[in-house]
């Protein structure tokens, strides 16, 4: 009996606790739109929401976003396989599987360079690009933000969201 417990929380645990957090990174991605000032060519057509190959992600993200609307936008989720897969879109999750060193400029040259969110989750992210970045300190997931960044694609972000960031880098 304890052997099976031990299974448990050695191997089964953490995919729990890994789901959870994602279903909460996914829920502040669909909130954090809300607080940024979007220019007039990112209000046309569907709002994208984009990931880089995390399946998880784009599951908890459509299931949030089905048959929403941001303004007179449909909300839609697509799923990219790879970083050179890129095409615009108003908002790009990129889960700490992706190699951002490597990659970035890849992904702002097939962003078009404007009116993008780059939402990333690793430690060091904003130093390549991402304009807001999920980090987990004292157990806790928060997010910090580079208004430089987003400034960068022609994005606003609100005092509101800056309130509830861990750190803000100007």
């Amino acid at each position: 009996m304890k052997r099976v417990f031990l299974f448990i929380v050695i191997f089964v645990l953490p995919f729990l606790v890994r789901g959870q957090v994602a279903r909460y990174k996914a829920v502040f991605t669909t909130n954090f739109i809300r607080y940024i000032g979007w220019p007039d060519a990112a209000k046309q057509g569907d709002f994208i929401i984009g990931v880089v190959r995390d399946k998880e992600m784009v599951d908890y993200l459509t299931k949030l976003s089905k048959g929403k609307k941001f303004g007179f936008q449909d909300i839609v989720t697509k799923e990219f396989k790879s970083p050179a897969d890129v095409s615009y879109c108003q908002v790009l999750f990129i889960p700490d599987n992706i190699n951002l060193n490597k990659n970035a400029s890849t992904i702002i040259d097939k962003l078009g360079g404007k009116n993008s969110l780059i939402i990333t989750e690793k430690e060091g992210a904003t130093k390549y690009g991402a304009m807001i970045n999920f980090v987990i300190r004292d157990n806790k997931l928060k997010f910090e933000i580079n208004k430089a960044n987003a400034s960068k694609f022609g994005l606003q972000i609100s005092s509101k969201l800056e309130n509830m960031a861990s750190a803000i880098k100007l």
